[in-house]
């Protein structure tokens, strides 16, 4: 995939100075040229490009391979988008976890909120001999011709009982490659 390279002004969520990672000189570069092009850069060639783009001087601690990774970083979440406020709150509450059994429930839960089902996503459940398929839909669920605004109240009138409409279709407690879209 090419992206070309376009300034664009974007809010930061931190309050570091960022300007535009690709110099106005450089024209219709790609976002595959940029990066290849850090590849070949020395130490006090990548400080150069870090002050560049921030206005700052890089901090002297860094190593070649991490200022690398975070120039490439910005120069692809520049070109591609920065990361939604949730995955941000994630990051933030992961790297104050004390240990990996605090760590497991967060990631949990939140993989399990960005599965969200796409419109014209057909979910699919034999019970009783019979084969159900569900269709989603902007506003909500489509089965047996009606709509309906949970997949748990489509459920319960397939089974003429309570149930956890997503559990009930299998897609509960099961890694996102688990499910079939």
């Amino acid at each position: 995939m090419i992206i070309r390279m376009t300034h664009k002004q974007t809010k930061q969520p931190n309050t570091m100075r960022r300007s535009s990672s690709v110099a106005q000189d450089k024209g219709d570069r790609t976002l595959d040229e940029e990066i290849a092009q850090l590849r070949g850069l020395a130490l006090y060639g990548l400080r150069a490009r870090w002050q560049s783009m921030t206005g700052r001087q890089a901090p002297p601690h860094l190593p070649r391979h991490l200022l690398f990774a975070m120039i490439a970083y910005r120069l692809q979440a520049d070109a591609l988008g920065y990361l939604d406020a949730a995955t941000l709150r994630l990051l933030k509450r992961v790297g104050s976890s004390r240990s990996d059994t605090e760590i497991a429930p967060l990631t949990d839960a939140f993989d399990q909120r960005r599965r969200g089902l796409l419109p014209g996503t057909v979910v699919t459940r034999e019970w009783n001999g019979h084969i159900h398929r569900v269709m989603v839909t902007k506003d909500g669920f489509a089965w047996e011709g009606s709509t309906y605004d949970s997949l748990s109240k489509i459920a319960c009138a397939i089974t003429g009982t309570s149930w956890n409409g997503p559990r009930f279709f299998g897609l509960r407690d099961k890694s996102p490659t688990e499910v079939k879209r």
